[in-house]
């Protein structure tokens, strides 16, 4: 089987081989076929360039003999039609078959061309024949354009347009094109609407009907912008200009907004080279006459409007405005030249807790308002929105900071510092008794509005000022306004606090009794705390629950620390005016307690300290004097309180008080 697989083989090896030879072979031949073949090409290739040289020159031969024949035909065609207006009478079926107006248009442009070089005395006569009839067919074919126009036929209005093309009155053909697209566009009451429409409409025709659409266009947005848009806007302002200014103000945003808005829908469309310069030229044709004096109309209205929604608050609740300042920030500018007796008193009074008389009662009035806080806000951020759009880039920062300034004078000076002064004024001496204390009631609410004019403040003018010089002087008066009023808001809760501890006095004045302390029998006492210390806790708890509801933040820990350091140092003194048996040291140990007690309502770590520290060294109080000693350096506990975590200096700074109080 291998041998012969074997031959096999070799008879298949010796077969390709054969078949190799003769593919080879036959692959040469067709080389060489194809090598004559190339050489046949080349040679027709030279050929058919050597016969196209040929033609060309014959072809430039004949060019050049036809062209000055073919301007000769034609300058004997003109001159036998100039003949003819020569002679007065026009023969030629051009001139009198209406359906050869193209071709008459044709030869009496060419011919009103030759008769401008003519000299006027000898061919006025036929320069006026050709000029008539030159405007004849000028308006037969602006009146074939107008009618085709009318069908609808696009075709026929192409062919007529690029006629009037070298007429002079192709310009009048263009404004009755831009006319009679106009008949009917302008039904609706939105004129804005309707234009952008109409110039969608146009856009799409005038590519096909003229051959520079770009130039047509534009001046189509021209003319509605000139005249429907012109006196529709002066219809809207004119109405109002100088009757009502916030109708004013209300037209002329929205309609310069909306036709800023058509402006911006038209440069999608091809109106030249720069449609941006040509469009803004156009709103500022429009609006240039409103928009020099914007701001001055803006300040006007802001400032009245803003007025009378203060004074309309004011007689809701029957109350006329005084004069009052502190210094800080003016309210009124008096016009009387002396101060009265009263008045310095007042002053005296509002920097001081002396009581030089009685203080202004303001019924509980705060004379605060969110609604009219809110009415404010609202008319100057329509004012900065106005402003944004309505204002020149460059006076942009200038006018947003004027009414900025109107907003500050309004909001901060005639509403939020008038009620401070005025709560300043209505907070009673710290030794009046049944005090109405409402001032926190006026923090609580001059809080939440600054909130709301700090947000005005980020949200509508930084954007406006961001990036212009007037940022830092809008930052620096503000950062002024909120000094100014803090130093009053902190004047107002100090002096609250002062009337708050003088209440607590008049409390323990009234109701803490010497027998309290040192009571004729010590064998049948009941009670586990003093009536004082009953009235006075319920009171604290109420003022710090009050505190906590009219502030916020760190302000509330640090008010209440204030007033908490202030509650113990008022119960220090207060315990240090009595003698103590033993059992009324036990009483005054139960009321530390429960004062202690109300000093974690405060939450404050240090108040709470000074009270553990107080009802620590109140444990001294029922300590037999020969055992004080031994107590006092940590030897002995004492009634199950842990004296000797008191410290030795601020034993040192009660201990006198312990002793003298000791030798019961």
């Amino acid at each position: 089987m291998d041998e012969r697989i074997q031959r096999k083989v070799e008879k298949l090896e010796q077969q390709c081989q054969k078949e190799a030879k003769e593919f080879a072979k036959k692959v040469q031949e067709l080389q060489k076929s194809n090598q004559v073949a190339f050489q046949h090409f080349q040679e027709l290739d030279e050929h058919i360039s050597y016969v196209a040289t040929k033609v060309c020159h014959l072809g430039d031969q004949l060019e050049g003999v036809n062209t000055p024949r073919q301007r000769a035909v034609e300058a004997q065609k003109l001159m036998k039609y100039f003949n003819e207006f020569l002679d007065g009478e026009l023969k030629s079926d051009v001139f009198t078959n209406s359906e050869k107006i193209k071709e008459a248009a044709d030869i009496i442009q060419k011919l009103h061309l030759i008769a401008q070089e003519l000299p006027f005395d000898r061919f006025s006569e036929v320069k006026s024949k050709i000029a008539s009839k030159y405007h004849d067919l000028e308006c037969q074919l602006i009146q074939e354009f107008t009618s085709a126009q009318r069908r609808g036929e696009i075709s026929r209005m192409r062919e007529v347009a690029a006629v009037l093309l070298h007429f002079k009155g192709y310009s009048h053909c263009v404004d009755v094109y831009i006319k009679q697209c106009q008949e009917g566009a302008f039904l609706r009451n939105d004129v804005f609407e309707d234009a952008a429409i109409l110039c969608q409409r146009v856009n799409k025709q005038v590519g096909e009907v003229f051959s520079n659409p770009e130039t047509v266009l534009a001046k189509l947005i021209q003319n509605i912008f000139e005249i429907k848009l012109q006196s529709y806007v002066k219809d809207q302002l004119e109405e109002h200009r100088k009757s009502d200014a916030e109708q004013y103000l209300k037209n002329l945003y929205d309609l310069y907004t909306r036709t800023t808005n058509l402006s911006s829908k038209l440069m999608e469309f091809n109106l030249g080279t720069d449609k941006q310069t040509f469009l803004s030229k156009l709103i500022k044709s429009i609006f240039i006459s409103y928009l020099e004096n914007y701001i001055e109309v803006e300040i006007g209205y802001l400032k009245s409007r803003s007025a009378m929604i203060l004074q309309r608050y004011y007689d809701s609740k029957n109350h006329q405005k005084r004069s009052i300042g502190t210094g800080g920030i003016q309210i009124h500018k008096r016009t009387e030249a002396k101060l009265s007796i009263q008045d310095l008193k007042e002053r005296i009074r509002q920097r001081t807790n002396l009581p030089l008389g009685p203080s202004i009662d303001t019924h509980g009035e705060t004379f605060l308002s969110q609604e009219v806080v809110v009415n404010l806000l609202q008319e100057t951020k329509q004012a900065f929105e106005r402003c944004h759009r309505l204002s020149d880039p460059s006076d942009l920062p200038k006018n947003a900071f004027r009414i900025f300034s109107m907003l500050v004078d309004f909001l901060c000076t005639e509403h939020i510092d008038y009620a401070l002064e005025t709560g300043l004024a209505g907070i009673p001496s710290s030794d009046s008794k049944n005090a109405n204390l409402y001032f926190l009631d006026v923090v609580h609410q001059a809080n939440t509005i600054f909130h709301l004019f700090d947000k005005q403040f980020n949200d509508h003018l930084m954007p406006l000022i961001s990036s212009s010089p007037k940022l830092s002087e809008c930052l620096q008066k503000k950062k002024d306004i909120i000094e100014q009023m803090e130093v009053k808001l902190d004047m107002g809760i100090d002096r609250t606090l002062n009337c708050m501890i003088g209440q607590m006095k008049h409390i323990l004045a009234a109701e803490q009794k010497k027998t309290d302390f040192k009571p004729e029998d010590e064998n049948n006492v009941l009670i586990q705390y003093t009536n004082a210390c009953v009235k006075v806790c319920s009171y604290v708890r109420k003022q710090v629950e009050k505190i906590r509801k009219s502030m916020d933040g760190k302000n509330v820990d640090t008010v209440l620390m204030e007033l908490g350091v202030r509650f113990h140092r008022l119960i220090y003194e207060h315990l240090q005016q009595y003698s103590y048996s033993c059992m009324g040291g036990m009483l005054a140990i139960c009321d530390v307690a429960e004062y202690r007690k109300c000093a974690k309502d405060f939450k404050i770590a240090l108040v709470l300290q000074l009270f553990d520290t107080l009802h620590a060294l109140c444990n001294l109080l029922v300590v037999a004097p020969d055992n004080l000693k031994q107590v006092c350096s940590g030897g002995m506990d004492c009634s199950s309180s842990k004296i000797q975590k008191v410290k030795w200096t601020v034993l040192m700074i009660i201990d006198p008080w312990c002793l003298s109080n000791m030798k019961c």
